[in-house]
C-alpha cells in the first residue's frame, strides 16, 4: 500500500498540535503525545484535601492514554480537529473508577460540534459517556425493497411524491396511538407499540398489515427494543389517559437525515441477498432518522447530569467530556443507560412510522405491495458488549453475519452490506461517507451554487427548503466508494448489493 505524500511532514505538524501519530497500511494510530497528557492530567487536579480523591488521582495520571486507530481510505483528507477530538475521547477516564480500553473510527471520520469526531467507536470498562452519544440517540438506518420497477414507479411519482409531501412536510400524516400506547413505546420500543396498537388501532397505521410489523421486529436490530422508562420521556408524551398526538414522530428531521427511493442496481453477494429478500431491479426504500426532539431533550439532560456528578475537587476535564463511573454513581450509570434506552426506543418507531407512512402510500397509488424490511439498525448508541460498553457516534454495529446499511449522498450509490465481526475495529462499520465540506462552506455567499458545482444535475431532491438542497448537495459528501472498499479490504464487511437513488426526501 502506498504511503500518503507528505506524510512525514504531516506526522511531525500533528505532533505539534499535541498529537502521536503513526502510520501503516491504511490506519492511523493516535494518542496524545505525553507532555500535553501531563498538562491535561495537572489541570484535572486542584486540591488533596480529599482523601480518597487524593488516593485515587496518582492512579488517574499514572493511566497510559489509551491508542486510537482511523481506518481512512488513500487520499482521504487527515482532519487534525477529528484526530484530536478522537484522542480526547480516547483519553477519558474517571478518577474514582472507569476507562476508555479501546478505541477507533471509520472511513468517514470527520469533526463533530459537540466534541466528539463522527465515527468515533469506544470500548469502556466500569464506565459510558453520555457525550460521546449526544442528543441524535439511535438516529439509523432502515432500509425495505419492493418488487416495483423503477419504470413502474417513475410512471406515478407525482401522484405518489404529492402524497408523501402532505405526509413528510405538510402534516397530513396521523400518527396519534391512545397514552397507554405511549407509554408501551417508551417503555418496550416495537413491541411495546405494537401491543397497544393492537389492542386500539388509531391513526394511519390502523390500515397497517400488523402481523407483517410484529414478523419485521426479527429484522430489527435488538428486536427493535430496549430496557426503556416512562419516567425519562418528556412529560407531555406520556399522559396517564387520553390521546398523545405527536409532532415530532414520524418525521425525518434535519441535517443529513433523509427518505430515499433508490432501485437496487447490482446484487454482489447473491446467495445473501436471497436471503434476505433483495433482487437486482426492485425498487428500495432506505430511511436515515432518529430520536428528534426526544433524544436531544434526553441527551441534553445527560451531557447537564454527568458534568454535575463530576467530583467537586477536580477541574473540568478540557475535553468538556464527563464520564459516569460504576465505581462512584452506580445509579446514575444504569439510570443514564435506561433514558437512553428510551429515546433510542422512539427512534425505532420513528423509523418504523416513516417507512410505513410510506408503503402505505406505495400501496395506495401502485396496489397490494409487500415492501418487506430488510433491516434496521442503529448509529448513535451504546450497548453492552463483553464485559463493559461499546458506543459508538456515527458509526453502525457489524457483527458477524448481521445486515449492515451505508448510505452515498443523494447523488451517489448506497450499499448494503453483510457484517463480518472484525474484533480490531470494535465490529463496527461506517454510517455513510463522511462530510467533505461544512454546510456553511456550501451556503455562503460567493460560493459557487451552480448545479454542476454541487453535483446536483440529475438530482431529484424533494424539499420545501433550497438551502437543504445545497447544504446536503453530493459536493458536500467524500466519495462513498473508497470508504466501502478500504472496509471491504479491511474484513469489515462484505458486499452484498448496491443501490443508486431515484428521488430523495430532505426536510
Amino acid at each position: 500500500m502506498q504511503q500518503p505524500k507528505n506524510l512525514n511532514r504531516l506526522l511531525r505538524a500533528l505532533s505539534r498540535q499535541g498529537l502521536d501519530v503513526s502510520y501503516d497500511n491504511q490506519v492511523y494510530s493516535i494518542c496524545l503525545n505525553s507532555s500535553l497528557k501531563e498538562n491535561w492530567q495537572d489541570a484535572s487536579s486542584t486540591t488533596e484535601n480529599s482523601e480518597n480523591v487524593f488516593a485515587t488521582r496518582d492512579n488517574w495520571q499514572d493511566a497510559s492514554s489509551t491508542t486510537a486507530e482511523v481506518l481512512l481510505p488513500e487520499g482521504f483528507p487527515v482532519e487534525a480537529k477529528a484526530l484530536k477530538q478522537l484522542a480526547n475521547l480516547a483519553n477519558v477516564r474517571h478518577p474514582q473508577g472507569g476507562c476508555v480500553c479501546r478505541a477507533c473510527a471509520t472511513p468517514d471520520f470527520h469533526p463533530g460540534d459537540a466534541g466528539v469526531a463522527i465515527g468515533s467507536i469506544v470500548q469502556t470498562d466500569k464506565m459510558v459517556i453520555p457525550a460521546a452519544v449526544g442528543s441524535d440517540i439511535n438516529c439509523g438506518m432502515r432500509l425495505h425493497v419492493a418488487d416495483l420497477s423503477v419504470e413502474q414507479f417513475l410512471g406515478k411519482r407525482d401522484r405518489f411524491v404529492e402524497l408523501m409531501k402532505g405526509d413528510y412536510f405538510f402534516g397530513t400524516r396521523d400518527v396519534s396511538m391512545t397514552a397507554k400506547t405511549a407509554r408501551a413505546m417508551f417503555q418496550h420500543g416495537i413491541p411495546g407499540w405494537l401491543d397497544g396498537m393492537l389492542d386500539r388501532a388509531m391513526g394511519s397505521a390502523a390500515n397497517s398489515d400488523f402481523e407483517q410489523l410484529a414478523q419485521e421486529c426479527d429484522r430489527t436490530f435488538g428486536g427493535g427494543s430496549m430496557n426503556g422508562d416512562v419516567k425519562w420521556a418528556p412529560e407531555e408524551l406520556v399522559p396517564n389517559d387520553g390521546t398523545v398526538r405527536d409532532g415530532g414522530l414520524g418525521t425525518i428531521g434535519g441535517g443529513n437525515h433523509f427518505v430515499e427511493i433508490q432501485v437496487v442496481e447490482e446484487v454482489v453477494d447473491r446467495a445473501t441477498a436471497y436471503t434476505w429478500g433483495v433482487r437486482s431491479g426492485q425498487i428500495a426504500f432506505m430511511i436515515h432518522s432518529g430520536s428528534r426532539n426526544v433524544g436531544k431533550y434526553i441527551g441534553g439532560m445527560w451531557r447537564d447530569r454527568a458534568c454535575e456528578a463530576w467530583p467537586k475537587t477536580l477541574k473540568h476535564p478540557e475535553s468538556g467530556l464527563f464520564p459516569l463511573s460504576v465505581e462512584a454513581n452506580p445509579e446514575l450509570v444504569s439510570s443514564y443507560l435506561q433514558a437512553e434506552a428510551t429515546a433510542a426506543n422512539y427512534g425505532f418507531i420513528n423509523r418504523l412510522l416513516l417507512a410505513e407512512l410510506l408503503r402505505l402510500r406505495l400501496r395506495q397509488v401502485f396496489g397490494d405491495i409487500e415492501a418487506p424490511l430488510v433491516y434496521d439498525l442503529p448509529h448513535n448508541i451504546t450497548l453492552a458488549e463483553g464485559d463493559g460498553w461499546v458506543t459508538r457516534k456515527g458509526a453502525c454495529p457489524a457483527h458477524s453475519g448481521q445486515p449492515v446499511i451505508v448510505p452515498g449522498s443523494m447523488g451517489a450509490p448506497s450499499y448494503l452490506l453483510i457484517g463480518l465481526g472484525n474484533d480490531r475495529f470494535l465490529r463496527s462499520a461506517s454510517h455513510g461517507a463522511g462530510r467533505a465540506r461544512s454546510r456553511f462552506d456550501l451556503s455562503r455567499e460567493g460560493a459557487d451554487k451552480t448545479e454542476a458545482a454541487l453535483g446536483l444535475t440529475g438530482v431529484d431532491c424533494i424539499t420545501l427548503r433550497e438551502e437543504r438542497r445545497i447544504e446536503e448537495a453530493p459536493a458536500a459528501y467524500k466519495p462513498i466508494q473508497p470508504v466501502i472498499d478500504v472496509q471491504v479490504e479491511a474484513q469489515i464487511v462484505g458486499i452484498v448489493a448496491k443501490m443508486k437513488p431515484v428521488l430523495t426526501f430532505k426536510a
